[in-house]
């Protein structure tokens, strides 16, 4: 962060998403709604598993720990995107745009080393079932959520690494509504083009390979049941579903971002505005209202709830 002393740039300056009234309306209202329920919908994931004994098992710890991860996915941009819909002057510190793209990168790595968790709980449970307490022990599940958190730290310092001493002395607008590191590079007074390259390399080097992971492990998974028993391959395949579709949707905006050469402004902000504001809802939506055992574990929460409340 001391390299945010060298520079002349205080500030930069976002032209947001729209300058229309009326899609700013809709903008406001649609992100509002969709952030509000994402913030109920993952904290009451959490607080469900975390209460619920018959949840405490390593899925739905996992889930846990993606719901959390999401409500900070929906806190980073959202908020501030929300908030400046109206305003004229979008704005944020120097060290503010350091500090959200820190925390960009730590959240996306984790999420993705989570999603790989979770797709070897599956493989697990699905291929292995005799052994699965035995492989997904509490231990294992513990390292799984460290490890995450320590390869999110360690892909965000590598990336600011490569930033955060720039020099910024004049041009500080971004055609955006966040910080993140291929516009920011841009503006720095600098010839950049080997930073761009190796920025994209790397966090575009993570985001396809762990989609690729992703894609073996979900195939090699309904392959092996497949060669079983049609029922099995039938049941696989449902819950494999909810995981691949998460799956997709996480990545697919991410690989966009970092790896496609084209500079084209209203998709990377739709994608952007994809990823912040509606991915995060889908999560709890996917894994909790399709899942019975989450569901029966709300209305045991709602009936511990409402008994409290007439006792008082």
């Amino acid at each position: 962060m001391d390299g945010a002393n060298q520079s002349a740039v205080s500030e930069f300056v976002f032209l947001g998403l729209t300058n229309s009234r009326a899609i700013q309306l809709f903008l406001f209202v649609l992100s509002s709604t969709f952030y509000m329920a994402s913030m109920m919908g993952n904290s009451l994931t959490v607080l469900t598993v975390a209460s619920d004994p018959h949840l405490h098992s390593p899925m739905y710890f996992l889930l846990a720990n993606l719901s959390f991860i999401d409500l900070g996915v929906s806190s980073l941009t959202s908020p501030k995107m929300i908030y400046d819909l109206f305003r004229k002057h979008k704005v944020i510190s120097f060290r503010g745009c350091i500090t959200q793209i820190f925390f960009i990168h730590v959240i996306g790595g984790v999420e993705m080393v989570l999603l790989i968790a979770m797709a070897f709980d599956r493989y697990v449970a699905i291929c292995k079932p005799l052994h699965y307490l035995n492989i997904m022990n509490p231990k294992l599940c513990i390292l799984f959520v460290l490890a995450a958190w320590m390869i999110g730290l360690m892909h965000s310092m590598v990336q600011l690494a490569f930033v955060v001493n720039l020099p910024f002395c004049g041009p500080n607008v971004l055609d955006s509504f966040y910080c993140d590191l291929p516009r920011l590079i841009k503006l720095a007074c600098t010839d950049t083009y080997r930073l761009e390259f190796m920025v994209t390399a790397n966090s575009g080097f993570v985001c396809v390979t762990c989609f690729v992971v992703l894609l073996i492990s979900y195939t090699y998974i309904l392959l092996t049941v497949c060669q079983s028993s049609k029922t099995g391959a039938s049941k696989a395949l449902s819950t494999c579903t909810a995981h691949i579709t998460v799956v997709v949707i996480f990545f697919v905006p991410c690989i966009f971002i970092y790896v496609c050469p084209l500079n084209i402004t209203w998709l990377d902000k739709f994608l952007a505005v994809f990823y912040s504001v509606f991915t995060p809802l889908l999560n709890p939506a996917i894994y909790t209202l399709r899942n019975k055992e989450m569901k029966n574990a709300i209305k045991r929460l709602r009936n511990i709830y409402m008994g409290y409340q007439g006792n008082t």
